[in-house]
């Protein structure tokens, strides 16, 4: 029997475009409660493997009328998961193809809008992770800012779009995930730049950016804006004062946490300065375009993640905690569990840890975790 496969482009676009999609998740169910796919209209039952084949009242919960895809950590449990299905007369399953750690490096790239010097900005949606990246482009030049290690997708998508990629940012050092900056900078030739006081340990040469500094992508232009607080050299950046790319300082629902480099109670205060005296200073009408995103709930309908900071600065309960002692208390008070493998993870960021692809992808396993609840 072949089992009918679905891949993870396939899914993501049927999530983004909203569509009914029921997902039966084989794997165990801890590893379910920690992690699972979603989507606006994304429905997911877990049924671990062992469980399915010996429970034949699980079955009757199944839809059988519309499609099934199974899906499992790698792919081949929800392989096993169709056959049977198929087996007990559904007919319409498919299998994920690599599971939820190919969902997890998948990247959709989503045009966000022009720039006022020429050119536009896309944002790299990693649905699976939560991670957003982008690539600014202009007179056939790009940046990109905050890459993940999956560097295909954004060497394809400048090829087919005739980009030359020549900036690489990282608005920190990152702790949820591996950057791919310096790769790509090395693969193509580009430059890549990360804020200083993020840099001290590092094992490896780069280009420093600092407050004020500003690079220039054919005709647009790209301001850094010193941002400390999810990490001592977060640093934000404003495009054509357009938008602002906030790194993990802030969310759409919520805020950047402090404490991923063991310094919570140095840094809330440097957070707190950046949201409530730093960003101030900016204008209201820039569009916010974070590292990542905490929920399904904060797409928009084409699945891009943004918003204005004046809205930010009504909606967001973290931009409206006024007293100081109010503020630490929350931050502190309401830190999620630590991202996995974060200390390796920031190792290899400063080219202290050398790993494999396979050890690469099981430090990622899971969602990000770098806002405050």
């Amino acid at each position: 029997m072949t089992v009918k496969l679905i891949s993870t482009q396939e899914i993501a676009k049927k999530v983004l475009n909203h569509e009914d999609v029921f997902i039966l998740d084989v794997r165990n169910t801890d590893a379910f409660d920690e992690w699972k796919m979603e989507g606006r209209n994304v429905k997911v039952m877990n049924a671990p493997f062992s469980k399915l084949t010996e429970e034949d009242a699980l079955l009757d919960k199944l839809p059988k009328d519309k499609e099934i895809y199974t899906i499992c950590a790698k792919g081949n449990s929800s392989k096993r998961a169709a056959e049977y299905l198929e087996e007990k007369g559904f007919k319409y399953v498919y299998s994920v193809e690599g599971g939820m750690k190919a969902w997890s490096e998948y990247l959709e790239p989503i045009k966000v809008g022009d720039l006022i010097g020429g050119g536009s900005i896309y944002q790299f949606v990693r649905l699976g992770k939560g991670c957003l990246s982008y690539l600014i482009e202009s007179e056939g030049n790009g940046a990109v800012i905050d890459t993940n290690r999956m560097l295909e997708t954004y060497e394809q998508f400048a090829e087919e779009h005739g980009i030359r990629i020549t900036h690489l940012l990282d608005t920190h050092l990152h702790a949820d995930h591996i950057s791919g900056g310096r790769a790509l900078a090395e693969k193509l030739g580009g430059t890549y730049y990360l804020p200083p006081n993020d840099a001290e340990d590092l094992n490896f040469d780069y280009s420093p950016i600092q407050d004020g500094d500003i690079i220039y992508v054919g005709s647009s232009m790209i301001k850094a804006v010193y941002s400390p607080g999810h990490t001592i050299g977060s640093t934000s950046f404003i495009i054509d004062d357009q938008y602002l790319l906030t790194g993990d300082i802030l969310f759409i629902d919520s805020i950047g946490r402090p404490d991923l480099a063991g310094k919570a109670g140095d840094w809330v205060g440097d957070l707190r300065e950046t949201l409530y005296e730093r960003y101030k200073e900016l204008k209201g009408e820039l569009l916010v375009l974070p590292a990542h995103f905490m929920g399904i709930n904060e797409m928009k309908d084409n699945g891009s993640i943004s918003e204005k900071l004046n809205v930010l600065y009504k909606q967001n309960h973290g931009l409206n905690i006024h007293e100081e002692e109010e503020f630490r208390k929350t931050v502190s008070e309401n830190l999620p569990p630590q991202p996995n493998s974060y200390e390796e993870i920031r190792q290899i960021n400063m080219g202290k840890l050398m790993t494999d692809l396979e050890q690469q992808r099981e430090m990622e396993t899971g969602p990000n975790r770098c806002a405050v609840r």
